[in-house]
């Protein structure tokens, strides 16, 4: 945990010597690969999404659907733990409004951001939000569960455009 606290205040530290979209050398902070292998450097990202992902967590927890869907581009996609993928900001959407009716309560918190950017292959950069969130939901049982949750959600124009979630138990205590 030190050492992401120690990266996180790096992160922040480097993120107010460059403006968004620019990559320099001195605020690399990873790597990352293209299908083939090529390898692209991974530099710290804008700051300014943090509080988009914090409102659409509340929209989340407050299940409101319209402020989830105006959060969403249009082309939305996403990437569940199960392998599904829900295309669309219409899909998402319905896809919610079933599961919030079906599930027990859930609930999220956000436990860590870290913003990251890095050019496409066509030379472009993209905007990334890396979270750690956990999910507090009751199962068939009445028994509370927690999930940990990491969400790579990727922004342009001002609006989500892809989520990739992956996710585990928490630890029994």
């Amino acid at each position: 945990m030190a050492s992401l606290c120690c990266l996180l205040s790096a992160t922040g530290v480097q993120a107010g010597h460059h403006e968004q979209g620019e990559t320099t050398a001195s605020a690399v902070i990873g790597t990352s690969f293209s299908p083939d292998g090529t390898a692209k450097e991974v530099v710290v990202g804008s700051l300014s999404h943090q509080q988009m992902w914090v409102d659409y967590i509340q929209a989340h927890n407050d299940r409101d659907l319209k402020k989830i869907a105006e959060i969403n581009a249009e082309d939305w996609v996403g990437y569940t733990p199960d392998g599904s993928v829900i295309e669309g900001n219409a899909a998402h959407i319905e896809w919610l409004d079933e599961w919030f009716k079906s599930s027990d309560d859930p609930k999220w918190t956000v436990r860590w951001m870290i913003a990251n950017s890095e050019k496409n292959d066509e030379g472009e950069v993209e905007h990334w939000l890396t979270t750690g969130n956990d999910i507090t939901f009751n199962d068939a049982d009445g028994n509370q569960v927690t999930e940990h949750h990491m969400h790579n959600i990727q922004f342009a124009d001002g609006r989500i455009t892809q989520i990739y979630v992956y996710s585990r138990p928490a630890p029994k205590t």
